[in-house]
């Protein structure tokens, strides 16, 4: 049911998603979609869920096998799967990760890009010894929440994603990552 709804949503977009539209694609009674969502919002948050766990398994995958020899190469990394989701995932273009739908689908304390941001936090903390601390986490929000607004505008202007706009998405983000988390390493080196 998962699958279908994400064709529909590339085909329909959210708001013309029903669920007797997904029990049509997914060739179930509609009783079945009921047996397991409660209504469209349901199925697209487990959708979103799924796209995010997906997301964060490929970073993993990539980070065992990559050459990441710095932590901007793992920011790089991480910008590179989201576009490359943007591309080739059903769904992903239209929902990304539950914006869509409500900015607080995946937490009801905190919006969608702050739990990605706690994520990727996550993950730069265990794979490259950034220090754990709340500015990290503010900081990787502002990130997310550029890389997010410039990448769905490469988008947007052609439908594979505009390159020159992507060249310049992670340009700005590696070099205000860069200010921000190795400014202070850097103001503490003498002359």
């Amino acid at each position: 049911m998962l699958d279908a709804c994400a064709e529909l949503v590339d085909e329909v977009g959210y708001e013309g998603l029903t669920t007797t539209l997904l029990a049509e694609r997914a060739e179930v009674a509609i009783g079945s979609v009921y047996q397991f969502f409660p209504d469209k919002r349901a199925i697209v948050q487990a959708l979103t869920l799924r796209t995010i766990e997906s997301y964060l398994q490929r970073l993993d995958e990539r980070f065992a096998v990559d050459d990441l020899a710095h932590w901007w190469d793992g920011v790089d990394a991480g910008i590179d799967e989201y576009i490359t989701m943007h591309r080739t995932v059903p769904g992903f273009r239209t929902l990304h990760f539950g914006d869509v739908v409500d900015l607080h689908l995946l937490d009801e304390q905190r919006d969608n890009n702050g739990v990605i941001a706690d994520q990727l936090a996550r993950v730069l903390i265990e794979r490259f010894g950034i220090a754990d601390e709340p500015r990290l986490r503010f900081i990787l929000e502002i990130a997310v929440e550029a890389a997010d607004a410039l990448i769905k505008l490469a988008f947007r202007r052609q439908p594979d994603g505009d390159e020159r706009v992507l060249v310049e998405a992670k340009a700005l983000i590696r070099e205000y990552l860069h200010r921000q988390v190795d400014a202070p390493a850097v103001s503490n080196q003498p002359g």
